[in-house]
């Protein structure tokens, strides 16, 4: 598929499947897209990983203190699954979380609707790319403002199919998003390997862009978290400062993405 055929296909699927479902969402501190992955490739345990985590994020007392501590104590969020461009599933439309109840309504809708990972065969690769595109354009349509705007990207794998992601990349970077991304290590990983290596070389971008990787499956929520409240934390008013995450370079590769602060590898 070339690529104007790629980028009119992710606009015509955001358009239907956004296009009529967005809720009314007033100025928030920030906007964030989670794009998360349900390719041929995301098993039952994978899935359930997504679908909680992101459930548990949302609700934990860490980041409703944080959504709280912002101008608008207010962030708008909206979820939804992709694998190969065409493949694209609206979870959560674009909503307003200003507190635990919002957050606990918009968890729900998350766990109920989310991928399982039992139906996963014909699903194709992973378009990468494509979840960059259609959460650009979805970000292009959030009905209200936003301080910031994230592309946030949970994947357990590189860009296999649709367009080059560096493209895409670019292209949502130039409208002054942030993509930001967790990687979920495969079990078999090789150790002279490493998929965060890949997203923070080839996916992520703009402002205060990093990349998260979970040491282990069970390890999966707390990262997600962590991720969670770095990019609503950044509003923050200083005298409220949040925690700050770890950073731990493993060689030079690791230290020469961190400096200056554009594109950490965060664990």
């Amino acid at each position: 598929m070339g690529v104007n055929s790629c980028l009119r296909l992710a606009g015509t699927l955001a358009a239907s499947l956004f296009g009529g479902l967005q809720a009314q969402v007033a100025d928030v501190d920030v906007a964030i897209v989670f794009a998360v992955d349900f390719s041929s490739s995301i098993d039952p345990d994978t899935a359930d990983l997504q679908r909680n985590g992101h459930a548990a994020a949302l609700t934990s007392p860490e980041i409703v203190a944080a959504i709280a501590r912002n101008y608008f104590g207010c962030i708008g969020v909206a979820y939804f699954e992709w694998a190969s461009p065409g493949r694209i599933r609206i979870v959560l439309p674009w909503t307003r979380i200003c507190g635990l109840e919002d957050a606990k309504a918009a968890a729900r809708v998350i766990r109920k609707q989310g991928d399982t990972g039992f139906s996963r065969r014909g699903r194709g690769g992973t378009s990468v790319s494509s979840a960059i595109d259609v959460g650009s354009l979805l970000l292009d349509q959030f009905p209200g403002n936003a301080d910031r705007k994230v592309i946030d990207i949970s994947a357990n794998g590189e860009n296999n199919d649709g367009l080059p992601v560096q493209s895409s990349r670019l292209n949502a970077i130039a409208k002054g998003y942030t993509i930001n991304a967790i990687a979920i290590p495969a079990k078999d990983e090789s150790p002279g390997y490493r998929l965060a290596s890949y997203f923070a070389e080839n996916v992520i971008g703009g402002s205060g862009a990093f990349v998260m990787t979970p040491t282990g499956s069970s390890d999966y929520a707390t990262a997600l978290r962590r991720k969670l409240l770095t990019e609503i934390s950044m509003n923050v008013d200083p005298q409220f400062p949040p925690e700050a995450p770890s950073v731990e370079p493993e060689d030079d590769k690791d230290q020469k993405l961190m400096n200056g602060g554009r594109t950490p590898l965060l664990r």
